[in-house]
């Protein structure tokens, strides 16, 4: 009995949140038909009337009848959203309102026809994208597909019918959808509809039956349809086995390539891949490889990579690029790299002359990737589809300036070789010509080099070989120098140009590399987001050579522009100041922008999503949330699979960037709410504490008072009264010590500067601790040369009453208290001395922190220990700086300097 192995039984977790996101979305039922006219709107209609009767909201987003009686009486019992009319050519057309329908979120709604291409001017360019939509928003969709609109199978419809279907869905719609119910009909049943006109009108039913609706057709494609079907049920089934644990022949998953190219055949070879990959139930991956064998490359070229590439990224492929000069090996390198078990390529249609010349790339394959299969497809000739227009900055266009410098570099080497002719020998002089060649190659490219070979060859054989001044040779020996002299000269001028392309396109690599680096390196340390946007918008236009725009949500959510920047342009062209960000313009780049940052989508110039912009619009996604937009300015209709690569890039960048600003403000509010509770426990715990005594003091006073006037003498009396007044005052100060806390911590304290005279604030300090101070000698000693001051007078005022109430707290009664004032050349210097104990080395730093007070033996010492915190607070608002030290005699020394003459330049005094 076969061993199973456990870990292959269990459940994906990717698959499990899959399914774990799919659940908030919309459900997806397609309608599936052979072909126009089984009944696939019919069997919607009458599948929708049964959920309506069944209590279900149900509505029509858009139906077409064709003008069937039948299908009409079923739409006309439906609620349905009307149209939006789009004005295009000078004619009125109607698309469905996807706005209308999500405003409205039915339970159901019904979007007849999934392949259809929408009129130019919609949202999205298919209707696909619409439903898709639809579904993110949590809608149910009803829709109805044919089996030709399938984009895996479009080779296939147009080998078996002769007609090129260009309307087609990608696979991964039909495969992800919830349900899909096949609406089948017999070839005789489908002809005698159409030919009584059901389908079609009459004139149109006669050419269908002539040329689509044949019966071979129509059988081919129910053997599709129902193929089709079986597989995607087959699917289900593998699913829910391995779901459920099953045990069963589970085969081994491989992994195809398919190589794609310029070629027009290789959108063929792409949908062969992607019904090889999925009857085996692989993975598959689509791979570019360029090569500088031929370039530089085309517009029309380039257009067709970039559309064959997004081919296979819509039919599921994983996408890679490369550069080599050996396209074989490259390709079985990329192929064992990514253990790829089969490759897929066309079969060559060039001639046997260029396969001996350069090689056959597909026998290459064969001989050395063993152990790969190698699938040669025949590919038949496809129309490339018009409409494409030129890209922009690609190729290099003739200049005939090099032609004339090749030419003139010629003659130079002429000249010199007619000089020295007759000290050299012809073979000398067939060398030297060879440097205009190399030089020519180097400089402009082949074109350029090869005329100057053959200029070089007619010269050489006109001046140099004999007979001479005529194109005659004598010597047939010459003939094979002269083809000799061509092939190498060709050879080098090839070459020469190969290392110059291979360095240009090794520079543009080494930029965007560097410039990417140079970005995240410089923004590492950088948490102003002002400063992030600018260098992002700068570097990023740069290195893409294009206009970058940057969006970000202001405070009320809009997006706003807060950079925007042309490629070498050292000027931002957006101002950046904090408070004035440019508000988004209401018009249609700006609904492009707000549509691809509100669903998380690439939308703009270059996508089928609102393709009509000005710009490439990326959001700055993150993993739960969008921080901005990301705007490239993009010329040419399409852009390559290595240009879209880089802008992914730089958006991803920008948005880790960006969030990491964000959280980094989270957390520094984190931090500021954490230390904010904990200064309100503090605060209410050492109130609590402080408020108690004085309190009580004032309560035990005043209703001594009350309850027993008359017992005691006027003095005791009084003395009752001087109790409650210092009790007052103690509470007094303990609250102006939280309030100036309070506006200290919030940064809302404001300066009200005036003249202040340093002999009134400390007489005006000592009056407010006249009773604290009784019985103690002050000295106060002030310089005779002490100038006026600008500040604020009230707060110097409570500055020198939480130092003397310090200075009296932490000195014995009865001891002395010393204010010493002085000045110097630009500031003035007050210091308050006391006789205590002083200040322990381990204490002295922290000393003037929230919260901090000195322990003593005999007992604490009441207070909150704001006072000397915001002492530092307010002198430091002021300008200046303030510190405590021993005194050498015994006692603390607290000194605090305040600027002179240019302290009204720190902070402006208010307006008067």
């Amino acid at each position: 009995m076969p061993t199973v192995n456990k870990q292959e039984q269990r459940p994906d977790p990717e698959a499990i949140l899959g399914k774990l996101d799919k659940a908030a979305r919309g459900k997806l039922t397609v309608f599936l038909g052979a072909a126009a006219g089984v009944g696939k709107t019919y069997s919607m209609l009458e599948a929708a009337h049964e959920r309506l009767s069944n209590g279900s909201d149900v509505v029509i987003g858009w139906v077409e009848t064709h003008g069937r009686q039948e299908t009409e009486r079923l739409a006309a019992g439906l609620p349905k959203i009307s149209a939006k009319i789009f004005a295009y050519r000078g004619k009125e057309l109607a698309e469905m309102d996807i706005d209308a329908i999500i405003t409205r979120k039915p339970e159901l709604v019904l979007v007849d026809e999934l392949a259809h291409t929408n009129v130019p001017g919609s949202r999205h360019v298919r209707r696909f994208q619409d439903v898709e939509e639809l579904i993110d928003a949590g809608i149910n969709v009803y829709t109805t597909l044919n089996i030709q609109h399938i984009e895996s199978l479009n080779d296939m419809v147009a080998q078996i019918t002769g007609v090129v279907v260009r309307e087609t869905v990608p696979d991964h719609i039909i495969e992800e959808a919830d349900n899909v119910q096949l609406i089948d009909m017999p070839p005789e049943d489908l002809i005698k509809r159409l030919k009584e006109g059901k389908v079609y009108v009459p004139g149109q039913a006669e050419r269908a039956l002539k040329n689509f609706f044949r019966p071979g057709n129509i059988n081919a494609l129910r053997e599709m349809s129902l193929r089709f079907t079986a597989s995607r049920v087959d699917k289900q089934l593998s699913e829910y086995m391995r779901e459920h644990q099953i045990d069963g022949p589970w085969p081994a998953a491989g992994r195809i390539m398919v190589c794609v190219s310029a070629s027009p055949f290789s959108a063929q070879l792409i949908r062969v891949a992607r019904r090889l990959a999925a009857g085996q139930q692989a993975e598959w991956l689509a791979v570019h490889v360029e090569t500088a064998r031929r370039f530089p490359v085309g517009d029309a070229e380039r257009d067709r990579v970039a559309r064959n590439m997004r081919l296979a990224e819509e039919l599921g492929a994983q996408i890679l690029s490369s550069t080599a000069d050996n396209l074989a090996e490259e390709i079985l390198e990329i192929a064992r790299s990514r253990n790829v078990t089969a490759i897929v390529i066309g079969k060559p249609r060039h001639g046997r002359v260029r396969e001996f010349l350069y090689g056959s790339v597909v026998d290459k394959l064969i001989r050395n990737g063993s152990g790969i299969n190698v699938c040669v497809i025949q590919a038949k000739k496809e129309k490339a589809p018009g409409g494409s227009i030129a890209t922009a900055n690609v190729g290099e266009r003739a200049n005939w300036s090099h032609y004339v410098l090749s030419l003139l570099m010629v003659a130079a080497v002429t000249l010199f070789n007619w000089v020295l002719h007759g000290r050299i020998e012809l073979v000398n002089v067939a060398l030297i010509y060879q440097l205009p060649v190399a030089f020519s190659a180097f400089w402009w490219g082949r074109w350029p080099a090869y005329f100057s070979a053959v200029c070089s060859v007619l010269l050489f054989d006109l001046l140099f070989v004999p007979p001479i001044f005529t194109f005659t040779v004598d010597d047939v020996r010459y003939v094979w120098s002269f083809l000799s002299f061509l092939v190498v000269a060709f050879v080098i001028g090839g070459r020469t140009e190969l290392l110059r392309y291979e360095a240009t396109a090794a520079r543009v690599r080494e930029k965007s590399t560097r410039a990417l680096y140079d970005f995240s390196r410089e923004i590492v340390a950088v948490i102003d987001l002002d400063t992030i946007v600018r260098k992002l918008a700068g570097q990023a236009a740069d290195a893409l050579g294009r206009r970058v725009v940057v969006l970000l949500p202001d405070a009320n959510g809009s997006l706003a522009v807060w950079a925007e920047r042309d490629p070498g342009s050292g000027e931002l062209l957006s101002d950046m100041s904090q408070d004035n960000k440019v508000p988004l313009a209401d018009s249609a780049e700006a609904a492009v922008a707000v549509w691809s940052y509100e669903h998380r989508q690439v939308a703009g110039r270059s996508t089928e999503t609102l393709p009509a912009a000005q710009y490439l619009y990326l959001p700055l996604n993150t993993r739960e949330s969008t921080v901005g937009v990301l705007g490239i300015r993009i010329v040419e209709k399409l852009i390559t699979h290595e240009q879209r690569r880089l802008m992914n890039a730089w958006a991803g960048l920008a948005a880790i960037a960006i969030e990491r600003v964000k959280l980094t403000e989270e957390a520094r509010q984190a931090a500021l709410l954490a230390e904010s509770d904990r200064l309100r426990s503090a605060l209410f715990n050492s109130v609590s504490h402080e408020l108690r005594t004085p309190m009580a003091t004032i309560i035990g006073s005043s209703s001594t008072l009350l309850e027993a006037e008359d017992v005691y003498s006027a003095a005791e009396r009084r003395s009752l009264i001087e109790t409650i007044k210092e009790g007052a005052a103690r509470i007094n100060l303990i609250l102006l010590n939280l309030l100036d806390t309070a506006r200290l911590e919030s940064g809302m304290l404001q300066l009200k500067y005036d003249w202040c005279d340093i002999e009134d604030i400390i007489g005006t300090a000592l009056r407010q601790l006249a009773d604290q101070t009784k019985g103690r000698p002050l000295n106060v000693k002030i310089s005779d040369d002490v100038p006026l001051l600008r500040g604020d007078c009230v707060l110097l005022v409570q500055v020198l009453v939480n130092l003397l109430d310090n200075a009296i707290k932490y000195s014995p009664r009865g001891t002395g208290i010393e204010i010493k004032v002085g000045s110097g050349s630009d500031s003035l210097q007050v210091s308050v001395v006391d006789h205590g104990a002083g200040i322990s080395e381990a204490d002295l730093p922290r000393i003037f922190d929230k919260f901090f007070r000195i322990q003593r033996r005999t007992g604490n010492v009441p207070g909150t220990g704001l006072g000397l915190s915001i002492c530092k607070g307010l002198v430091e608002a002021h300008g200046g700086k303030i510190w405590a030290e021993n005194a050498a005699g015994g006692g603390a020394v607290i000194s605090f300097t305040l600027p002179l003459g240019n302290n009204q330049a720190i902070l402006q005094p208010e307006s008067e």
